[in-house]
């Protein structure tokens, strides 16, 4: 019974690792510099002559982390940071604990990882060609980037998520902070009911949020038509614009109560001592050091409001349709490649706004003097 070409190739792989592992730890000549640069050109032909050309990447990749890895447990360095009285199994829980949370990461982070090389497809399908699996030139294609941005339909609601998404950002700072500042004084009463009745929106299912506001606004937009009598048109932006400002209000609170936590009272009644106006000291000593809450509830409202699509299909009209709107259409009544493309474009917005999060936290925590500067 001969063995399969896989079976082959990890026994080979198993024999090869095992014999380096040998050399690494008997010869003298194979120092930890030495083997770290040649590991990672022999995988790499390990990968090319079994797999193919395409393994070459991940056979240098592999022979790297095997290199490093295998010095660091020989060496003892994964002992180097952890403190000295940690018995075996403890180490061993510390790094386990860390595996599972990576694993669980990779887990979540998969489906975006496939989502982005897909976005490149030469072809108008949904899977990996045999071209892209070979890395071939021919299979890759910005064909659907270059329908995102030439295509009416997607530009039309590209705009309008760009209109609707910042407008509904500043009105749910403007609440959302003064609703924060009003909640942390100790005179308020029933401050936890109204808490939870401000921050309702982002606990209530958003289907059921959708249909109330459905029959709120739609009363309000029958209102500004007919009465008011404005816009049709204009209405619908304001009704969506309104709706999305409630999802991003709790985001606000909550982040900018957080902020709150860790402030100094007495640095206001201290510029009220000094002649300062409620305004004056809101504006020179209270916000500048809640300034990275407030911003951080800004991005998490216009994230909400940018990636939002169920209230504005139950409020909005074709012509407020946003980004994630189109994206629906494009799953739902015409299968568009463009939704990848599209989909690698937000990732990437995302990942801006989440650094961008990530510093402020880190201002923060160097204002209220929580980690050295």
């Amino acid at each position: 019974m001969g063995f399969e070409p896989k079976r082959l190739w990890l026994l080979s792989f198993a024999i090869v690792s095992v014999f380096l592992a040998y050399l690494m730890t008997s010869n003298e000549y194979f120092s930890s510099k030495n083997i770290r640069r040649t590991l990672p050109v022999l995988f790499a032909i390990f990968g090319i002559v079994f797999l193919g050309p395409v393994s070459a990447f991940f056979g240098g990749l592999f022979g790297w982390f095997f290199g490093w890895f295998f010095y660091w447990i020989y060496e003892g360095g994964y002992r180097a940071k952890l403190h000295p009285y940690l018995t075996s199994g403890q180490v061993l829980w510390y790094y386990s604990f860390r595996v599972i949370c990576g694993m669980v990461f990779v887990f979540l982070i998969a489906p975006i990882l496939v989502v982005m090389p897909l976005s490149f497809n030469a072809q108008d399908f949904f899977t990996f060609t045999p071209e892209m699996l070979r890395l071939d030139p021919a299979g890759y294609s910005l064909k659907h980037y270059q329908d995102f941005f030439n295509n009416s339909d997607w530009q039309r609601s590209f705009w309008n998520s760009l209109i609707i998404a910042p407008i509904a950002t500043i009105i749910s700072v403007s609440l959302g902070t003064l609703a924060a500042i009003g909640l942390s004084q100790s005179h308020v009463p029933a401050k936890r009911a109204i808490m939870a009745i401000l921050i309702s929106p982002m606990i209530v299912p958003l289907i059921i949020s959708a249909m109330g506001m459905f029959f709120f606004y739609s009363t309000l937009g029958n209102f500004m038509e007919n009465t008011l009598g404005l816009d049709k048109n204009l209405v619908g932006y304001v009704k969506v614009i309104l709706a999305h400002a409630v999802l991003g209000i709790p985001f606000v609170i909550i982040t900018v109560t957080a902020t709150l936590v860790g402030f100094d009272k007495s640095l206001t009644r201290a510029a009220a001592n000094m002649g300062a106006g409620p305004l004056k000291t809101f504006f020179k000593v209270q916000m500048p050091l809640i300034m990275p809450g407030v911003i951080s509830g800004g991005l998490f409202a216009f994230i909400t409001s940018f990636d939002e699509v169920v209230v504005v299909m139950f409020i909005g009209s074709a012509s407020q349709k946003t980004l994630p709107w189109q994206m629906f259409i494009g799953l739902r009544e015409q299968i568009s490649p463009t939704i990848l493309a599209v989909a690698t474009i937000l990732v990437g917005i995302s990942v801006l706004l989440l650094m961008t999060l990530e510093l402020l936290r880190r201002r923060s925590e160097r204002l209220r003097g929580l980690s050295p500067g």
